[in-house]
């Protein structure tokens, strides 16, 4: 194996992917020629699970570098941290970004672009504010009719009336897209392409980093991808197709959708799937043309998965089943949305080889810094997976934990998985920002996302590794918590799973003695971290 580090890097994350769905780790159900194509230049991780969730989080992750869930729900980048990308554009390495996720360029993630070097935003994906009206000329146009939003279950979860929902961007912006070559994935393959062939080669080293917001929802897909994985029997034919999935537990068990409806909108999640995968060939059909595979580490990762359905219990301690997961919706990172594909092609080292080290997405940052040789100037928590691709070591770390604001929060060594979830009401808890803002919400449901404004109660503190004062906004009981912080319904609900013996999470262990071990496992990553007193405190510890 080459002892020379790679000139260049390739990150290509595709948003809410899922392992288990791909032919390269199993997968059967769809097609993924190209990322099984990839697969066999790459070395496959099979033991990669998520940080901080859910979109901007594990960006902050991949990007910063440092865990932000246990101290804020969602944002940017803050003052007393940067990007790997101002890191390496200080130490002459040219960066890139090609993106169609709308959440970079809005409150909350809008200045995780600006250290670029270049970037190249593609319009019209999910709910970018893109256009005020539908092209009028649409007739022909490939987009096949679809239901207008996702009200149909967004409305009966907050109990709000119709009259308060109006026209979702993505209703005008899917209007203007002529041909299947206008949907916003392709185009950012094609984006990334043309970089690739005409400018990449005029920089001694880069870093082109590729975050494609597909197979993210909408399921959004024209022919012939769109009724690729239909059951003929469903005969869904010139009815308006489901492409926005609900976010629900116990979505057919509870009537949120029957069982017609809960295929077809798993196929159409296959059908951008398998679209996606198309376009990514264009990308590795240039890697090819220009002979970068020697020069070149190339990654393809994502955030998180997305539940489409997956059959699971958890018995045990008192928690109630649960069936049919749908979307991202307030329960533990069970495995298909948390143990998440990684594949990385590392020069000189063979493909179809597996890494099965215990590894979390802000190892990715470390990994950019160590191949540049840069090192971040504030606090940081991930590893180098440098070493396991050279075959210098066998294991980075003995645990990784993550989770979502406000909700369980969970740790892992690699086995057994552990959910904490807070005791009593939740409380205390506390924002740390000096960035003040949440994920934006539009069509209705703004008084369920926008974050209550800091008060006199807010106090200045330091975040660890900083000098930098940091406001801190306590929040006390009966408080309205920030959209991701629904941690009220997870009281007292703990999860423990041996994954060993137990992959589909089938049987929770929580409440037998092999709990207390886990216990100390968190508490022992929480102190490392050194995450905010409050944390221990609502979790019991």
């Amino acid at each position: 194996m080459s002892a020379t580090p790679p000139r260049h890097v390739v990150v290509v994350l595709l948003d809410s992917l899922n392992r288990h769905l791909l032919g390269s780790y199993g997968g059967t159900e769809f097609a993924t020629p190209n990322l099984d194509r990839f697969a066999g230049r790459s070395t496959r991780f099979t033991n990669h699970v998520t940080g901080s969730l859910p979109c901007m989080p594990a960006r902050h992750d991949i990007l910063c570098g440092a865990l932000d869930f246990l101290w804020k729900p969602w944002g940017s980048i803050e003052l007393w941290e940067e990007s790997i990308t101002a890191t390496l554009r200080r130490s002459g390495v040219t960066t890139m970004l090609v993106s169609d996720h709308p959440h970079l360029f809005e409150t909350g993630g809008e200045n995780y672009h600006t250290d670029f070097h270049g970037w190249d935003y593609v319009r019209g994906h999910e709910g970018d504010p893109w256009h005020t009206a539908a092209d009028p000329s649409a007739i022909g146009t490939p987009s096949l009719p679809a239901a207008r939003d996702g009200g149909w279950f967004i409305r009966d979860r907050f109990d709000i009336a119709d009259e308060h929902f109006g026209r979702r961007h993505y209703d005008d912006a899917r209007t203007w897209f002529r041909a299947e070559d206008d949907f916003p994935g392709p185009q950012t393959m094609r984006s990334a392409t043309r970089w690739l062939r005409r400018e990449a080669p005029s920089h001694d080293r880069w870093m082109l980093f590729i975050d494609e917001f597909d197979p993210h929802e909408p399921f959004d897909t024209p022919e012939p991808w769109a009724s690729m994985y239909d059951d003929p029997a469903d005969a869904w034919g010139d009815e308006p197709r489901l492409i926005w999935p609900p976010y629900v537990v116990g979505g057919v068990t509870a009537g949120a959708l029957n069982e017609r409806q809960a295929r077809h909108i798993r196929a159409n999640y296959g059908a951008k799937l398998s679209m996606i995968d198309h376009h990514l060939g264009v990308l590795l059909d240039e890697l090819d043309a220009q002979d970068l595979w020697d020069s070149t580490a190339v990654i393809v990762c994502t955030d998180h998965g997305h539940y489409l359905g997956e059959q699971r219990t958890a018995g045990r301690a008192g928690s109630e089943a649960t069936h049919d997961i749908w979307g991202k919706p307030m329960v533990p990172q069970f495995e298909p949305l948390g143990h998440t594909p990684l594949m990385v092609h590392w020069p000189g080292r063979p493909g179809g080889s597996t890494i099965d080290a215990l590894t979390t997405n802000v190892d990715l940052n470390a990994t950019l810094a160590d191949v540049f040789g840069v090192e971040a100037e504030h606090r940081t928590h991930g590893r180098s997976m440098v070493p396991l691709l050279t075959g210098e070591a066998t294991s980075i770390r003995e645990w990784a934990i993550g989770g979502v604001f406000g909700n369980w929060v969970q740790v892992t060594d690699g086995r057994r998985k552990y959910a904490r979830a807070p005791v009593g009401d939740n409380h205390p808890i506390s924002m740390w920002s000096n960035r003040w803002s949440t994920m934006p919400a539009h069509d209705g449901m703004e008084q369920f996302m926008h974050l209550p404004k800091p008060d006199r109660r807010a106090v200045l503190d330091f975040m660890p590794g900083s000098d930098v004062p940091v406001i801190r906004q306590r929040f006390e009981p009966g408080d309205r918590l920030p959209y991701w912080a629904g941690g009220a319904n997870a009281v007292g609900q703990h999860h423990l799973y041996d994954l060993d013996v137990d992959p589909d999470e089938q049987e929770n262990r929580a409440g037998e003695s092999s709990e207390a071990d886990l216990v100390d496992l968190l508490r022992t990553a929480l102190t490392d971290v050194e995450a905010p007193a409050e944390q221990f405190l609502r979790l019991g510890l």
